[in-house]
């Protein structure tokens, strides 16, 4: 999959439009990533993605960086085995387009603030 382009609130992934929050796994895409908590990363947010775990997650946090990850949740992440990877949303899009041509990748992706 190849991430074609992002603002606010928006993202073409391979011709398809996404307007909510998202996760790309290795295979598919799920665009109801709703989380326990708005604007912070908990477990059960991310357990879908733990039980395929990738090499790399790449965590984006919203256009200006709202979305938090936690000390532990970094812990717990990277206790698995999972290198992690934070950046606001437009710099993790990047980032997957760079390192999903190479490695085993799942992007979370926060799309608005």
């Amino acid at each position: 999959m190849k991430i074609e382009s992002y603002s606010f609130g928006s993202i073409v992934i391979d011709g398809n439009t996404y307007t909510s929050d998202l996760i790309i796994y290795l295979d598919r895409i799920w665009d109801k990533w709703w989380r326990k908590e708005g604007h912070a990363i908990h477990e059960e947010d991310l357990s879908t993605v733990m039980e395929a775990p990738p090499e790399f997650l790449i965590i984006g946090t919203g256009d200006s960086g709202r979305l938090k990850v936690s000390e532990e949740i970094k812990k717990y992440i990277e206790s698995k085995g999972i290198k992690l990877k934070i950046a606001k949303t437009k710099d993790a899009c990047k980032l997957y387009n760079d390192l999903s041509k190479k490695s085993r990748v799942i992007a979370a992706l926060h799309l608005t603030c």
